[in-house]
């Protein structure tokens, strides 16, 4: 059960990054091959970045982002998940475990919903490693 963060879903589908290959690659084995998470902040921040000209000289059109979503949704194997009420004691945990502020908050949520699932959380971000009882992996290291 894989939970990928969403740098490697950036790298997979953007031809101009230094480690699309790897990425791709490991992408579509992934969702070949095992059981995929994806959260609601992923694919926003998916569809933000993918399709920003701010970010990219050659941004992907909102069209074709939300098509690689719908893709990603219309398999089997993969869900889309959220925290519920239940689960603050985790997501607050994961908070309070790296004394998180900026960036880490987020990151936090993501390894709340990873934990919650005993899901692994891929990412390039060595941030993850921070978070207790969180399973990570670095696809694109190797």
């Amino acid at each position: 059960m894989i939970l990928p963060d969403v740098n490697l879903l950036i790298y997979a589908y953007d031809e101009r990054a230094a480690a699309h290959a790897k990425a791709k690659t490991w992408l579509s084995g992934v969702m070949d091959n095992e059981q995929v998470f994806l959260s609601w902040h992923t694919i926003t921040a998916f569809l933000r970045i993918i399709t920003n000209p701010k970010i990219s000289s050659l941004p992907t059109s909102l069209e074709d982002a939300v098509e690689i979503v719908e893709t990603w949704l219309s398999r089997d194997n993969v869900d889309l998940i959220s925290l519920d009420k239940t689960a603050w004691g985790l997501y607050a945990a994961a908070l309070r475990d790296v004394n998180a502020s900026g960036n880490l908050v987020m990151d936090a949520h993501l390894a709340a919903l990873a934990m919650s699932r005993g899901a692994t959380l891929a990412s390039c971000d060595r941030d993850f490693r921070k978070f207790d009882g969180l399973k990570t992996a670095d696809p694109l290291k190797a």
